[in-house]
């Protein structure tokens, strides 16, 4: 008994198989359609990527922290900003990438910067941090400012995984899975007589027979000659 399932469960395997690589030109279809989807949704619909770094600067225990942190983002130190990093921009515009935050009631205030390109990110958050320093003491004759740290360059966005790859990768085994599925709702549509087991299912009898494919090999090797007497026939090997 446990020959017989082995048997069959052989059977099954290899007809699963050919039918696979009898569709596989199926298969191949719809994986690079739904891969070809995912890229172009993923075009489309994935944002940006925006990042965010912060340099910190501390100001001395007489500075009035509220007018400091206005002037950091006023039009006379973003002007020199956009002067020395020779940037696309007008003031305005930067300033709405720069968000300045006193931390925790202390003496620290943080100069953030968001922008699509890292380094440059990273570029404005130090200048803009620099030429505060510089500036202010004529503005206010205060100098009671000093870096304490700089911006680095930061790897990761700030609005997530926004390469499109997740989504790539999903319609790529999405396309796997339907295109499989398609091959054998296919064959499952095949009416046509492929096996023996396709023969007594039709004609609801048993098989006591059946004759061998002819091959090259085969047809090389031996050839049929009809002789005169009684419609015989006799088989001779080809020399």
């Amino acid at each position: 008994m446990n020959e017989k399932n082995a048997l069959a469960k052989d059977i099954n395997i290899k007809e699963l198989l050919a039918t696979l690589k009898k569709r596989v030109w199926v298969i191949l279809v719809i994986i690079a359609l739904s891969t070809i989807a995912g890229i172009v949704y993923s075009s489309l619909t994935v944002p940006t990527p925006v990042y965010e770094t912060t340099a910190k600067i501390i100001l001395g225990e007489e500075a009035d922290m509220n007018t400091l942190q206005v002037i950091i983002k006023d039009r006379i130190i973003l002007e020199k900003v956009v002067e020395k990093l020779a940037l696309n921009q007008d003031p305005e515009s930067l300033a709405n990438q720069i968000n300045v935050l006193r931390l925790d009631e202390s003496q620290v205030v943080s100069i953030s910067v968001v922008d699509p390109s890292p380094e440059r990110a990273s570029k404005i958050a130090n200048t803009v941090a620099a030429v505060f320093k510089d500036e202010v003491p004529k503005i206010m004759n205060f100098d009671q400012v000093n870096i304490l740290s700089s911006a680095e360059i930061q790897s990761k966005p700030i609005n997530g995984d926004v390469n499109g790859n997740r989504t790539i990768i999903i319609a790529f085994i999405f396309g796997i899975v339907a295109g499989i599925g398609f091959a054998f709702f296919l064959d499952s549509l095949d009416e046509t007589i492929k096996s023996e087991k396709d023969v007594e299912a039709f004609l609801n009898l048993p098989v006591i027979g059946k004759i061998s494919k002819m091959n090259k090999k085969n047809t090389k090797q031996h050839y049929f000659d009809s002789i005169s007497s009684g419609g015989e026939w006799s088989v001779k090997r080809q020399t």
